[in-house]
């Protein structure tokens, strides 16, 4: 009897799955907008940041936060994933606006330096909106 409850409780898990919808995605960095984040921190202590950017259409879905540190300078950027459909549809500057709160965890004295990706420029260089963030004890 408990070889048939297990056999038919392994079907109905493996039938439950659905398949692949055949959707491809490409991945890209979208600028980010704007910031909040505090104008300082205390060591030890956690702080929420936000970050806007816009979906430029509704294929367009938030994958990942990018986030390097090297020493006390972190850069961060968003990673969209981006369906390759047909029905994608564009949305407006106010429609695709996007956020997403990471949170930050003090772990040194000193300032922090945040570089946001913001795009390029012209000649194709990144180019970022920095902050700089003191730290009291």
């Amino acid at each position: 009897m408990k070889k048939i409850i297990l056999l038919l409780g392994l079907f109905f898990l493996l039938n439950s799955c659905t398949p692949d919808s055949g959707t491809n995605y490409t991945f890209e960095l979208r600028p980010i907008q704007s910031v909040s984040i505090p104008t300082q921190f205390t060591l030890g202590h956690t702080y929420p940041i936000t970050v806007r950017y816009t979906k430029p259409t509704t294929c367009h879905y938030f994958s990942t936060l990018y986030y390097d540190k090297d020493l006390n300078i972190r850069t961060i950027a968003v990673e969209n994933a981006v369906a390759q459909r047909n029905d994608c549809h564009n949305l407006s500057a106010t429609d695709g606006i996007a956020e997403y709160t990471f949170n930050f965890y003090v772990t040194s004295n000193g300032s922090y330096i945040f570089k946001f990706y913001q795009g390029k420029d012209a000649n194709g260089v990144n180019i970022f909106l920095q902050y700089e963030v003191p730290v009291t004890n």
